[in-house]
């Protein structure tokens, strides 16, 4: 049983072998093997046509009973008669019954003057042996030495007056040595030049497929730069006329396509956070700014009902002061109330006018229509200045109306009211008193920020200016640039934020250009409607 689990554990590693062996050698082996069994058919088949072909010409001379009949019955029936043909005939009889040839026609030395002898064929005698080749050429080889043979046996009757008929086996043989050492020699050469064939194509073929190869490399390196996040890493350019040319081409537009998606899903996903971090920031900030008012009105509604309330208000606000302990001249006077209910009502205006404004920012988030008309831009601007004037009349506030076309735009009056209105307030609330602003209002064509023909309303202050980080803040909801401005004279945080929203919503792009001491710009840009067309004239 264990010898049949190695045996089973071995097969199964031979059956994974070719999974785990690399595509090169695979090739190699394969175009290696393939070309030595083409090699070895024809050097077998050449060496098989060549012998054959040789030794059919010894086959002829030899396959022919006729020819040794006339020496043998002279050798049979005249012993006297001395036959020679050379080294490399041999002939021999056998007569009937007999276990020993005799000797017609024997090999002499292998070179003239030599003394060597060429030994013999060693051809059995049996008579089986003799039966089975009986007039079909066979190769033996010599008694010593590594000489062949090729002997052709028949069977003969032989006739001479006087003397009767005699039988038995002709023994004929020819020294084909020299024909056995040249096929041994081709096969040698073919040999060599096999060897030296297989090691060249050995070293060709490892160099043409490395080539070929490469480009599967660059994939094989691409793919382990894009595992380790490089998204970047593209396959390089091959001709798209060929296998791999089209396979790069195809991989690196799906591996544009995944990075696409890569990138998609990690700027969904980030907005997805900053999208919670938002919510939960603006949960917070708005659970903060809508505590103080809160705060405020209970605190004065409590010190109302701690006091007794006013003079003069019946027998309920005595019976209360009473019962708290308090005596009639600490109640509260009708002056206390009014202030108490000033602070209420302002708290409480404060309170409704953040959370309208926290209801528009929701309602924009959720991308609600809204109105579509043609409203003039200048207008709403010349009247947020002339509103400013009036409200900081020691202030240097100037409007400057670009030439172009008629600074008319699709959308919401009301709404774009109020942006421009919280971009002047926005000048006036974080500026210092007497701080000059600049209004310009200009129409552009086709620019960075719109790719459309656009109006651009700047509202630029002469103020301290903003840091970078601010700047990029300045829109976001809840954040202030100046913690330390009370929230009655600094809002809430909403007046930008509102404003990037309401241009968003209305197609427009919104930002600041500034640097501390140098003041701050704060621009929108909306697109123009179509109705203007008609081109302006002069500067006011």
């Amino acid at each position: 049983m264990p010898s049949g689990s190695r045996l089973s554990r071995r097969w199964q590693q031979v059956q994974r072998l070719p999974g785990r062996t690399p595509l090169r050698t695979k090739l190699i082996t394969a175009v290696l093997a393939l070309v030595a069994i083409a090699l070895s058919i024809i050097s077998i088949v050449g060496i098989s046509l060549l012998r054959g072909h040789l030794l059919n010409q010894i086959d002829s001379q030899l396959e022919s009973p006729d020819g040794w009949h006339g020496y043998v019955q002279h050798y049979l029936f005249h012993p006297s008669l001395t036959l020679s043909f050379g080294g490399l005939l041999w002939v021999a009889y056998l007569p009937s019954g007999a276990s020993q040839a005799q000797l017609i026609v024997a090999p002499v030395t292998a070179q003239p003057g030599s003394s060597e002898q060429i030994p013999p064929p060693a051809i059995p005698t049996s008579a089986a042996w003799l039966a089975a080749h009986d007039g079909v050429p066979v190769t033996v080889p010599g008694e010593s030495g590594r000489r062949k043979w090729r002997v052709v046996v028949y069977r003969q009757s032989f006739f001479a007056p006087g003397q009767g008929t005699t039988s038995g086996t002709v023994l004929v043989a020819y020294d084909v040595t020299s024909i056995y050492q040249t096929v041994d020699a081709l096969a040698l050469i073919d040999l060599i030049v096999s060897g030296i064939v297989l090691v060249a194509l050995a070293v060709v073929g490892i160099a043409i497929v490395r080539t070929s190869l490469r480009p599967l490399t660059d994939i094989e390196l691409t793919a382990g730069a894009i595992a380790e996040g490089d998204l970047s890493r593209r396959v390089p350019d091959r001709d798209p006329r060929t296998e791999v040319g089209r396979l790069g081409r195809s991989l690196n537009a799906m591996l544009t396509q995944i990075e696409a998606a890569f990138h998609a899903r990690e700027r969904s996903e980030a907005a997805a956070r900053r999208s919670e971090e938002k919510m939960r920031q603006f949960v917070a900030d708005a659970s903060h700014e809508l505590r103080t008012p809160l705060t405020a009105i209970r605190g004065y509604a409590e010190y109302y009902r701690q006091r007794g309330g006013a003079t003069g208000n019946g027998a309920r606000h005595a019976a209360a002061s009473t019962e708290s302990g308090l005596a009639a001249d600490d109640r509260l006077s009708e002056p206390d109330v009014d202030r108490i209910m000033e602070r209420v009502e302002q708290e409480s205006t404060r309170l409704g006018v953040l959370v309208e404004d926290m209801l528009l920012l929701a309602r924009l988030d959720q991308q609600r229509p809204i109105e579509r008309r043609p409203v003039d831009l200048l207008t709403l601007t010349a009247d947020a200045v002339q509103d400013a004037r009036m409200i900081a009349p020691r202030r240097k506030i100037e409007l400057t109306v670009g030439r172009g076309a008629a600074f008319l735009v699709l959308g919401d009056e009301a709404r774009l009211r109020q942006v421009i209105t919280n971009l002047m307030s926005n000048a006036l609330t974080h500026t210092p008193d007497g701080t000059p602003i600049d209004v310009r209002i200009l129409a552009h064509g086709p620019d960075g920020r719109l790719l459309v023909p656009s109006v651009t309303v700047e509202v630029d202050d002469h103020g301290p200016g903003l840091s970078k980080e601010q700047a990029e803040r300045a829109f976001e909801r809840f954040y202030r640039a100046d913690q330390a401005r009370g929230r009655k004279t600094g809002g809430a945080g909403l007046g930008l934020a509102i404003v990037a929203a309401l241009v968003e919503a209305h197609g427009g792009a919104v930002g600041v250009d500034t640097a501390p001491g140098s003041g701050a710009t704060f621009w929108i840009t909306l697109p123009l409607a179509a109705e203007a067309a008609s081109p302006r004239s002069g500067q006011e």
